[in-house]
């Protein structure tokens, strides 16, 4: 196997086994206030804004049936609701509700104490570099995947 090979494969698993980790993170914190991390993912994708279905699929690197299976779940339950979307009749924006910002709000404590314990073990500028390193492979992947 070559080396650039190799390289691909272990950037690969590696990113499948970060993967897991922050969602078994993600799982314990959003679990006590009776949420799981799909629906934190989905929620926190419109919490500055309202966007479709799809647009949060892009966004969080999700599909659509599985984004549209969470986004009905969590209108259910009364966490978003769907509002019309003036740039198209058909996809209908999402947003959180009153009680969905309080789902999350109540996840940030819990969240910034795990934050503040994994930047200790790094280091800040470790942080850092650990980002810049994801967005830059991430934009890569972007670029050599883009459909023409």
């Amino acid at each position: 196997m070559s080396e650039s090979a190799e390289l691909l494969s272990g950037l690969a698993l590696g990113a499948f086994r970060l993967n897991g980790q922050f969602l078994h993170v993600a799982e314990g914190l959003a679990r006590p206030v009776g949420m799981t991390a799909a629906w934190w993912q989905v929620l926190g994708a419109v919490l500055r804004e309202p966007l479709p279905v799809a647009g949060i699929a892009r966004a969080m690197g999700m599909t659509r049936q599985g984004v549209q299976r969470i986004a009905d779940l969590l209108v259910e339950r009364g966490l978003a609701e769907y509002r019309p979307n003036p740039a198209h009749r058909r996809a209908k924006l999402l947003q959180p509700t009153d009680a969905g910002r309080a789902a999350i709000a109540e996840i940030v404590p819990a969240h910034q104490a795990f934050a503040d314990r994994l930047v200790d073990e790094l280091g800040v500028e470790t942080a850092r570099d650990c980002l810049q390193a994801l967005q830059r492979l991430s934009a890569a992947l972007d670029g050599l995947t883009e459909q023409p």
